[in-house]
């Protein structure tokens, strides 16, 4: 938290004003590229090992695995004060919505290998790698985060200030203070 201060610390105060104005985006954002992060190593390390002969399963499985951690850390950080449904539907709405998510991430990828051929023997290595980058990796998480963020604020977390979240500072109890004061 020190370095998030420190960081902010540096900024102009308008940034600084927006940020905390939409610091529930800037939190997805954060833990969309911390997932972004997660995806590509699980991804290139599946696409070239084991899974060479099939990109598409291989993009799909990472971005299954980072869905897993995009929950966790969505629930319990980028929207920690929303909620407003039981967790069990919650849970359930936010891997539907991120199942949609996972079509709709390998879509250009399936479009540029299948479609427009951008495979090797009909280019060279390079291209195909370069296709699969932007088409998968670029453009189908660039869709789909606008439509996570769109679904999860309408569907999976829909009201804000649902949960009390105790930050560190605030976890004693008021009557913990007086009793130390005393």
């Amino acid at each position: 938290m020190a370095i998030v201060r420190g960081v902010l610390a540096r900024l102009p105060r308008s940034w600084r004003a927006m940020l905390h104005r939409h610091r529930e985006l800037v939190k997805f954002a954060v833990v969309g590229g911390v997932c972004f992060v997660l995806t590509n190593l699980v991804n290139y390390g599946l696409k070239f090992t084991v899974l060479s002969a099939k990109p598409v399963v291989a993009l799909g499985t990472a971005v299954l695995i980072s869905t897993v951690v995009s929950y966790v850390l969505s629930r319990e950080w980028s929207f920690r004060t929303r909620g407003g449904r039981e967790r069990s539907h919650e849970a359930a709405l936010f891997f539907l919505i991120s199942g949609i998510g996972i079509g709709i991430n390998a879509l250009p990828l399936a479009v540029s290998r299948w479609v427009l051929h951008l495979e090797v023997p009909y280019v060279g290595l390079f291209t195909q790698e370069a296709a699969d980058f932007v088409s998968g990796i670029i453009l189908g998480t660039l869709i789909t985060t606008v439509f996570r963020w769109w679904a999860f604020t309408r569907w999976v977390f829909p009201r804000s200030d649902a949960r009390q979240h105790d930050s560190r500072r605030n976890r004693a109890l008021p009557e913990d203070h007086e009793k130390h004061a005393a």
